[in-house]
């Protein structure tokens, strides 16, 4: 300590206190010359005792005595607390240690006791809408709407709660972040996909929070997607981080950002009370369709994205004021249906003389068959 204030007395540094040059060289050692963000520059001054020029502890003094600190491009932000905030993500909150990104689950928390076979009865999960039909008339009750909960994984039994899911087994050629998303969309908000450039077919999946990955790894888990099997599990990142991005084999990026996408579906509890968490099944749920397109425009679009036709087709009766329409379409088995939702959902139908284009929407329905 009496070394450090002769030395910045001698030659008039009084800026640089014993705790300073402390915090600098710390701060010098952790961010220079091995990481980006932030980027941290040392400006090499002159050596202040010409008749030590060698010394060790005065070349480091001037060195670090004119860091600067240059603001990064991209923050990579993963909560919201007192010491760092993302205002583009309000709903980011804070998580403890260990126990990785801990948000809102918009569409509950699991129940505190678990049974062996599941999570145990249905609980109620989120409020109606103010204007439902189906809102209760009674001042006592709270006005509730009850999802049931999926079935506990095998696969991820004794993890550590995590918002990222691993998918391994992805088909090399016809995968990209574009159809993952497509497929697990349907089970919570996703935030980041990322392909992992050590292990070819797998990608980490950041979700909304850790229920959504519970969700997609009982739905999701084992199914078949291109002929290759599924294989979804808890990852033990906590956050995808972009990093060793390269392209994958159809040209695309291997990693994509999707959270400020409007094809979230569980935005609000007013979207995520519209959705209906469904396992996978032979007949798709189709809406947000523009009332010209007919039987044949989506048999001719399955066509031209090489997926599977479907082999039967209802169309649902619309009021006449209605700017879309809805139905359902049923194909040969499940797998057909899968791969026709991770191609085709979300695809932007043009119509002539239309000024945007209509975002086609899928889902899994609750009917087993028309």
């Amino acid at each position: 300590m009496d070394e450090f204030k002769m030395l910045t007395s001698y030659y008039n540094i009084p800026s640089l206190s014993a705790s300073d040059i402390r915090r600098r060289a710390a701060v010098a050692q952790e961010w220079f010359p091995g990481s980006s963000s932030p980027r941290v520059e040392l400006s090499m001054g002159k050596i202040l005792n010409p008749n030590c020029p060698n010394c060790p502890l005065l070349h480091f003094i001037c060195c670090i005595s004119s860091v600067k600190v240059k603001l990064p491009t991209r923050l990579n932000v993963i909560k919201n607390d007192n010491e760092s905030w993302d205002y583009t993500k309000p709903y980011l909150v804070r998580r403890d240690r260990g126990k990785g990104r801990q948000r809102q689950a918009i569409l509950g928390e699991h129940p505190s006791s678990y049974s062996e076979n599941g999570y145990g009865p249905p609980c109620p999960l989120l409020p109606l809408p103010g204007n439902s039909r189906y809102k209760l008339t009674s001042v006592d009750v709270p006005d509730m709407v009850s999802y049931p909960l999926p079935q506990s994984s095998s696969s991820y039994s004794g993890h550590a709660p995590s918002s990222v899911a691993m998918v391994s087994g992805l088909h090399p050629s016809k995968m990209n972040c574009t159809r993952i998303f497509n497929l697990f969309c349907l089970y919570g908000n996703i935030e980041k996909v990322k392909f992992m450039k050590s292990v070819p077919g797998t990608a980490l999946v950041e979700m909304g929070d850790e229920y959504a990955v519970d969700r997609a790894i009982t739905h999701l888990n084992s199914i078949k997607v291109f002929g290759k099997r599924l294989n979804v599990c808890v990852s033990k990142q906590h956050a995808v981080i972009p990093s060793q991005v390269f392209e994958l084999e159809d040209g695309s990026s291997s990693y994509k950002d999707f959270a400020m996408t409007r094809n979230n579906r569980f935005s609000s509890a007013g979207q995520a009370s519209k959705n209906i968490i469904q396992p996978p099944s032979a007949v798709l749920h189709y809406y947000n369709v523009p009332p010209c397109i007919s039987q044949d425009h989506l048999l001719r679009l399955c066509t031209e994205h090489d997926v599977p036709g479907f082999v039967k087709f209802k169309m649902f009766d619309a009021k006449p004021s209605s700017k879309t329409i809805s139905g359902l379409l049923e194909f040969d088995n499940k797998t057909e249906a899968v791969e026709v939702l991770t191609v085709l959902n979300h695809y932007q139908i043009r119509i002539p003389n239309g000024s945007n284009p209509y975002t086609l929407k899928l889902c899994f329905s609750t009917s087993s068959h028309l």
